[in-house]
């Protein structure tokens, strides 16, 4: 554990060092709940930022992890992955040190954003809702950053990870429950919207603002992040860089 420890506080460490980079992934996020959260023209019953704040927070959670893949992909080309293999520790502590600090680094910017949703106008939820929040956000986290890691090992330079992350992270948010309700998608969409993961994260956060325990969500995202978790440590088992 103390391999996984470390290979996290470097990340951490050097993520911290980056004054405008903390300041530019902690502040975009809470732009994006207080632009489209007020300002959005949409036809819905209710608080609206009720209803966005869950699809900012799992956007954000997307993006954190997406990005955090990057961090993999630099160390690949400037070496370090090479030397961090040949340590004693066993190689899996750097993809979990990797998602550990991808997941906590998404947590802290959903927190800004659950602190800025409520100052503006959001529901205040109970100690037990945030908790229930933040175990959905982790495992989406989990599963996510697990996935962009390992995408990581095959592509070669950044502007190909920059195109894949968008090829991926677009779409996913755009054909998700994140910004309107099924109601009011178009039947194709809604039937896309269902099945994908993200919504099955927003979805259960919904629930949770609700005061409904969402656990068909909570057990989709744990089998998925095990077996994500499956496949990217068996990866790593067999990698050569």
């Amino acid at each position: 554990m103390s391999g996984l420890w470390y290979y996290m506080e470097r990340d951490m460490i050097k993520w911290l060092r980056g004054k405008i980079a903390v300041f530019t992934l902690l502040v975009m996020p809470a732009a994006w709940l207080i632009f489209v959260g007020l300002a959005l023209p949409v036809t819905f019953t209710g608080n609206y930022l009720d209803f966005i704040t869950p699809g900012i927070l799992v956007m954000t959670m997307l993006a954190s992890s997406m990005q955090g893949g990057a961090l993999l992909m630099f160390d690949k080309i400037l070496g370090f992955l090479n030397k961090f293999l040949a340590l004693p520790t066993p190689r899996e502590n750097i993809l979990f040190g990797k998602i550990l600090f991808i997941t906590i680094r998404g947590v802290i910017q959903s927190t800004v954003i659950l602190i800025v949703a409520t100052l503006i106008g959001a529901t205040i939820l109970s100690l037990s809702q945030y908790a229930m929040i933040y175990l959905i956000l982790i495992l989406f986290g989990i599963l996510l950053s697990g996935l962009a890691t390992t995408l990581a090992l095959y592509v070669g330079d950044h502007d190909s990870y920059a195109a894949v992350n968008t090829m991926i992270s677009m779409p996913l948010f755009f054909t998700s429950s994140a910004l309107m309700p099924y109601s009011v998608m178009p039947p194709w969409l809604a039937a896309i919207a269902r099945v994908n993961p993200l919504s099955f994260a927003i979805d259960a956060i919904r629930s949770v603002e609700y005061g409904v325990v969402p656990l068909l969500q909570i057990g989709i995202l744990v089998v998925l992040c095990g077996v994500v978790l499956a496949i990217c440590t068996h990866v790593f088992r067999r990698m050569t860089v």
